[in-house]
């Protein structure tokens, strides 16, 4: 199975990158399952259900959330509805939507997709590892699902890497959200799964972490707010993994960075030929 993982799109610029260039991926490289977070999607704040549906109609299968999931209020509502939009499965009970759904590949594979928020200096949800670990125990690789992501939304690459090992042999891809720059650590670790610790942000690059440089400047160096955050909006790279799915295992065969357009060096996996 070859699956694209895409990550973090901030802002107008990076929907417009993954408008532009996702239904091209999907039938060049014949892709079977596409996830791509969408937390930064509206503004740099949120989702709305109008973006979401822009997103799925391009091509992907599956939306990912994170810290910013509920900045747009309609998003409490629409969630609900939306079986392929996925906020943090660690958010407390009660709270709206899912954080883990059983999707259909273009070929039948079984795909489970699982979104998780770490802690460590992220708002103080329940144990991710716990929530990951009950989720792979109702759904395990092989039995009930084909493959498994897991999407963890999280701050430090320490937490991240121990979800990686912590998953490995019972995951299909780890991969890391939420820093918005891109990791080098793209690998197969020991046991099969594959792992980065962040896919990067589809965004504008000429900014911080996608917002528009001079407010965040502005509070490094005077340490006074000043305007709300804008997303950039000049030519965005869209970033994210490629991953090879062994379909008798549900592991991972081969792994590689995805960057196309904007400012980064650009990359496309040349095991997909």
């Amino acid at each position: 199975m070859r699956l694209l993982f895409i990550g973090d799109i901030v802002g107008r610029a990076g929907r417009a990158a993954f408008l532009e260039h996702v239904p091209s991926l999907r039938a060049r490289y014949n892709l079977d399952f596409v996830v791509v977070n969408g937390e930064n999607a509206a503004g740099g704040f949120g989702i709305t259900e109008a973006i979401c549906d822009d997103l799925l109609n391009a091509g992907a299968d599956c939306v990912t959330l994170g810290n910013h999931s509920f900045d747009q209020r309609e998003a409490l509502v629409f969630i609900e509805r939306q079986p392929r939009l996925l906020r943090p499965a660690n958010y407390p009970p009660g709270t709206p939507g899912r954080g883990a759904n059983l999707f259909e590949a273009a070929k039948g594979q079984r795909v489970l997709v699982m979104n998780v928020m770490g802690r460590v200096f992220m708002d103080p949800l329940d144990d991710p590892f716990a929530a990951v670990e009950r989720e792979m125990g109702a759904c395990p690789l092989g039995l009930g699902c084909d493959a498994f992501v897991l999407d963890l939304h999280a701050e430090t690459t320490s937490e991240k890497m121990a979800m990686g090992h912590f998953c490995d042999g019972r995951a299909s891809l780890v991969v890391g959200t939420h820093t918005h720059v891109p990791t080098a650590d793209y690998q197969i670790l020991a046991q099969g799964t594959a792992y980065q610790s962040d896919a990067g942000m589809t965004g504008d690059f000429d900014s911080v972490i996608g917002m528009d440089k001079e407010e965040p400047l502005r509070r490094f160096i005077r340490k006074v707010p000043g305007a709300r955050f804008e997303a950039a909006e000049g030519p965005a790279t869209l970033c994210g993994l490629a991953v090879d799915i062994d379909d008798a295992t549900g592991l991972a065969l081969n792994v590689g960075p995805v960057r196309i357009g904007g400012r980064l060096s650009q990359a496309l996996p040349d095991f997909w030929g």
